[in-house]
C-alpha cells in the first residue's frame, strides 16, 4: 500500500510538473538561435566589426564588464525586441581595457528576445540564448545548448533570474521599454 500511495505521489508530481518542464536546447531553438546570431551580425551587433557602446561594470552571472544593446527587429518572420549582453572579463578587467580589446575580451554574448504572444506566455515569451565570442552556442554541463526558454521550471538559469527583475518585464537595465499588451499587438 506504501508503495502505491507513494507511486502515486510521484506520478501526480511528473504530471502537475509537465507544464513547467524545461523547454529549451531543441533543434527549433538551436535554428532559431542560429538566425538570431545572423541578425546580430548584419545589425553589427555582432561578430566583426560589431558597434562598440559604453562598457559599465557588471557582476555575475554575466561578467565584470558589459555593454547591453536593445533594438526592434525581425527575427524568421517574429518582430519583437531583441536585448544583446556582451559579456567581458576576466575579473578586474576595466572598461578602458574592453574598449582598447574587446575581442580579447568579449567572454559571452548572452542574448533575450521577445518572441510572438505564446511562445512563453507564462514568462512574457522571452527567448534566451548564450553565445561564444565566434557565434558557436554555449551549452550547459548536461550538453543542453543555452537557447530557448531557459529555466522555464524555475530551478535555475535565465528564466529563474530574470523573473525577478523590476518593471515586470524581465529585463534588469532598463524599464524604457513598455511591457508588451493586448493594445501594443
Amino acid at each position: 500500500m506504501k508503495r502505491l500511495v507513494a507511486a502515486l505521489a510521484l506520478a501526480g508530481m511528473m504530471v502537475a510538473g509537465a507544464g513547467n518542464a524545461q523547454t529549451a536546447g531543441t533543434d527549433e531553438d538551436i535554428a532559431f538561435a542560429n538566425a538570431m546570431w545572423a541578425r546580430m551580425v548584419e545589425l553589427n551587433l555582432a561578430g566583426e566589426g560589431a558597434i562598440m557602446g559604453l562598457p559599465y561594470q557588471g557582476g555575475p552571472p554575466h561578467g565584470e564588464t558589459l555593454e547591453t544593446f536593445f533594438v526592434e527587429t525581425e527575427i524568421m518572420g517574429e518582430s519583437g525586441l531583441l536585448v544583446v549582453k556582451r559579456n567581458y572579463g576576466p575579473v578586474g578587467v576595466t572598461a578602458d581595457e574592453v574598449l582598447a580589446d574587446p575581442a580579447g575580451n568579449l567572454g559571452s554574448v548572452t542574448v533575450m528576445f521577445q518572441r510572438a504572444e505564446g511562445y512563453d506566455a507564462e514568462h512574457d515569451d522571452w527567448f534566451y540564448a548564450k553565445y561564444q565570442p565566434d557565434g558557436a552556442l554555449d551549452s550547459a554541463p548536461s550538453g543542453m545548448a543555452l537557447a530557448g526558454a531557459i529555466g522555464r521550471d524555475l530551478s535555475g538559469g535565465c528564466i529563474a533570474c530574470h523573473i525577478a527583475a523590476g518593471g515586470d518585464d524581465y529585463l534588469y537595465t532598463t524599464d524604457a521599454f513598455p511591457r508588451r499588451t493586448a493594445a501594443m499587438q
